[in-house]
């Protein structure tokens, strides 16, 4: 009979430890708060390095952002992809105010991590979710969170509705022409003479487009220092009112639930109109002649507005980055680029046959139909395989954070000395200057590594594209619209001969253009 000897489990201790996080979180960038959040980041560091049965996995902050829209926070959104990863046993937070602003947000986050085994620990309302049955205490306390959150908001909005209402509150921010100087609204010389060029210009006949195109042309700076005027900011300028003097108030409003959006006031809330209420840049007459052209103009294109075709919005050009219009021509379809449309020297793309772009559409298909393992598949399992090697960056976010965190620190130490008299103002902007440089460096590097760490849309894109191609009609015998516009994201343009379809999920495939053997 044979021996069977039994071997016991020998318990890693590494395994038996609880990986441990800490969420952080201010939602303004006064001092007080960063102070907190500085504070925040170091206790909760040592605290999980100072417990022997816990393993440190990282610090998640988010320092001077909304608290009432989650996926508006970075880190909060980083540490709940490191949980679905399985990196995390336990996450520590001050409260539930700091964790989430609205009931549905916390339920709806806890019900998930419950499910991948993630307790959270609410500091304040000692609160474990790993040994509480019922939902209902942080259903208690996140309603009051949120609350609490309207209250402020609610606040907020009151103090601006009775300034508005007294005609004490203008603007936030200046718009083009004009700077914002105690409250003020003052003209900046130098962007009012183009605001009033714009006007004269649109009076005597020119185009929105043209005069944008002319503002281009001559390197006319805008307020952000480029050069590129678009139509719609023209269209901008001769629609605002403040341009003759008037302002139009809560032209948008805020919802009045969580999570809170910006939208069109269309008449959901008051609006307050103030005449006279700053020094004007154009007359209101001029502002007047402006807006019945514009009235004029918006009436003859909704009575002429162009029909919707397939490749409508489709194809961009690949030598200046216009957009394609249709041109019909002696019973033929074309597609333009608006820029060579406008003039050969400003894009030297010409034209292509509409025919031409269905048939090369159908070839693509076919050799995507009948290639899929050799090409579609392998991209899948690089992007796979990427994304499980991505998983590096998360250790630079949390040195970034930590980084972020002791220069904001640094300032407050500044700013401590300064208010004191110990520091010359010269000295402390000196070195503020410096050290917030170093600060927005450091967050458009966190800002990069976040954007490598996005690759589940790209898959999710890349496996719809899989079971697209796969439930396709074998062989196409013509142009299948709903499944052009199921597959091609965009149409690049590369030159009459040439033309890239731009795939959902990434994917470009070049195609020649049968008819441009004709002109070789």
């Amino acid at each position: 009979m044979a021996e069977v000897r039994v071997i016991n489990p020998v318990a890693s201790p590494e395994t038996n430890k609880l990986r441990v996080c800490a969420y952080a979180r201010v939602s303004s960038d006064s001092d007080d708060q960063q102070n907190s959040f500085v504070a925040q980041v170091d206790y909760y560091t040592e605290l999980i390095n100072s417990n022997e049965d816990w393993e440190f996995v990282d610090i998640y902050a988010d320092e001077g952002l909304t608290g009432t829209r989650a996926d508006k926070r970075e880190d909060f959104q980083r540490m709940l992809k490191d949980c679905r990863k399985g990196k995390i046993d336990r996450i520590l937070t001050k409260s539930i105010s700091r964790f989430a602003r609205n009931t549905r947000d916390c339920l709806e986050t806890i019900r998930e991590l419950k499910t991948l085994g993630v307790e959270v620990e609410f500091e304040k309302e000692q609160i474990n979710t790993g040994k509480i049955t019922s939902e209902m205490m942080v259903s208690f306390f996140g309603s009051f969170a949120q609350e609490e959150s309207i209250s402020i908001s609610n606040n907020m909005r009151w103090s601006y509705r009775k300034r508005m209402q007294s005609g004490e509150f203008i603007t936030c921010k200046a718009p083009y022409g004009y700077r914002l100087v105690n409250g003020d609204l003052i003209v900046h010389e130098q962007e009012a003479r183009v605001v009033r060029r714009i006007f004269q210009s649109y009076i005597a006949g020119k185009g929105m487009l043209e005069i944008a195109d002319e503002l281009s042309a001559e390197k006319i700076p805008k307020r952000n220092g480029g050069t590129d005027w678009l139509e719609s900011t023209v269209a901008y300028i001769l629609k605002n009112e403040r341009y003759m003097g008037d302002a139009l108030l809560q032209k948008k409003c805020s919802t009045d639930t969580l999570p809170f959006r910006k939208i069109r006031n269309h008449g959901e809330k008051d609006k307050y109109y103030v005449q006279n209420s700053h020094t004007p840049i154009i007359s209101k007459a001029e502002f007047e002649q402006a807006r019945k052209i514009t009235q004029r103009q918006s009436a003859y294109d909704k009575a002429n507005k162009p029909r919707q075709y397939p490749l409508s919005r489709k194809i961009v050009c690949g030598e200046c980055g216009g957009t394609f219009k249709r041109r019909v021509c002696n019973g033929k379809t074309y597609w333009v680029c608006r820029n060579h449309d406008r003039g050969k020297e400003k894009c030297g793309v010409k034209q292509i046959q509409e025919t031409e772009i269905y048939e090369a559409f159908k070839r693509m298909y076919h050799k995507l139909r009948h290639n899929s393992r050799y090409i579609l598949f392998p991209l899948l399992e690089q992007l796979q395989a990427l994304k499980a090697a991505g998983t590096m960056s998360n250790v630079r976010i949390g040195e970034i954070n930590k980084e972020i965190a002791e220069l904001t620190g640094r300032n407050l130490i500044l700013a401590r000395l300064k208010s004191k008299g110990y520091m010359d103002s010269a000295v402390f902007m000196e070195q503020t200057n410096e050290i917030n440089q170093k600060i927005i460096s450091l967050r458009a590097k966190r800002a990069k590594l976040l954007e490598k760490d996005e690759d589940d849309t790209t898959i999710t894109e890349v496996k719809n594209l899989i079971a697209i191609i796969k439930d396709g009609r074998p062989v196409l015998q013509g142009f299948d619209e709903p499944l052009f516009h199921g597959v091609v994201d965009k149409i690049v343009a590369v030159s009459q001969e040439e033309i890239r379809f731009r795939l959902i999920g990434g994917l470009e495939l070049t195609e020649r253009l049968r008819g441009s053997l004709r002109w070789l």
